[in-house]
């Protein structure tokens, strides 16, 4: 079954006018296409776009042209709509010292305009592990339970998708662990997440798919499995029982990166050269193959590929 698009970008553009001669465009021609329930990953160095992009759905920032659809509303026609539909949990860390959880959720639903009857304060500290913590001040929680009160804030008014902007950024492993449980929680009961990170192997780990952004155009967008099968270069390192003999001329595309008495490193393209040849090749020496162990690269490798000048 096809899932709907809750998120459809054409032809987005941003410029900012620096003077009447000089203009930045942040946003260029940008398409784009999010299905509902998925954990969708936006990728970019510093400068690609990325905070451009989440504030002209906050509607905090106006879109030079292009055409911007939330949940079937239109940014144009039903800006209200299109902000009700998003829960967006910012970089930095802004709650109020002197609030409780509770006083910061319950603000919050009340700016939405949502009735007292259907607020769902008490479930959403539950959801984030801060019923607990809803009547302590929000200055003696600790960095984690801060972060996680951002995503309920985030939540108050039930939006069909989040945008987590760099929500682990200088957080440790631990809290790490826990957000990302709180936001796989999230998935499941269907709200489609849109990500933003700066650690790739995160995005790895979470993403159904990913974006890649970069001087504000989207250079690759696929799934996480297909852009891990555009790496070609794979690293392999043979222990054996005597040194072999090879060199960067001895099979085509092979890369000669370690070669010592007991360890062979070598690096290849899969697309020119297969691993049974490059065994052959020491068997054939009479060498004994003790273990072998491979890296196929990572979402690092596609990143700084596609994003280098």
């Amino acid at each position: 079954m096809n899932k709907k698009n809750v998120l459809y970008v054409k032809d987005l553009n941003k410029t900012y006018s620096k003077n009447s001669s000089k203009s930045v465009h942040a946003i260029k021609n940008l398409n784009l296409e999010v299905k509902e329930g998925e954990i969708f990953g936006l990728l970019g160095p510093n400068g690609a776009g990325k905070s451009t992009f989440i504030n002209i759905l906050a509607g905090t920032t106006i879109k030079t042209s292009g055409e911007v659809n939330v949940w079937g509303f239109n940014l144009d026609v039903n800006p209200r709509q299109v902000r009700a539909s998003i829960g967006i949990v910012p970089q930095e860390v802004n709650v109020d010292p002197f609030f409780t959880p509770w006083n910061i959720l319950e603000l919050q639903a009340g700016m939405y305009g949502i009735k007292k009857k259907d607020r769902i304060t008490e479930t959403i500290l539950k959801l984030v592990s801060l019923d607990k913590q809803s009547k302590s001040y929000t200055r003696a929680l600790s960095g984690g339970m801060k972060r996680r009160l951002l995503v309920a804030k985030a939540l108050v008014h039930k939006p069909p998708i989040i945008i987590l902007d760099e929500p682990t950024a200088g957080v440790d492993v631990e809290l790490r662990s826990n957000l990302w449980d709180n936001v796989k929680q999230l998935n499941k009961q269907g709200v489609t997440i849109i990500l933003t990170t700066h650690y790739l192997n995160e995005a790895e780990q979470m993403c159904d798919r990913i974006g890649i952004l970069n001087k504000g155009s989207i250079v690759a967008l696929d799934t996480t499995k297909n852009l891990l099968k555009r790496i070609q270069t794979k690293i392999v390192k043979f222990a054996v029982d005597k040194k072999v003999s090879i060199s960067n001329d001895s099979l085509k595309s092979i890369n000669i990166l370690s070669n010592k008495i007991d360890e062979l490193v070598v690096s290849y393209e899969k697309n020119a050269l297969n691993i049974s040849e490059i065994i052959k090749f020491i068997s054939l020496q009479n060498i004994k193959l003790l273990d072998i162990s491979t890296d196929d690269g990572d979402l690092e490798d596609v990143f700084i590929r596609l994003t280098k000048n």
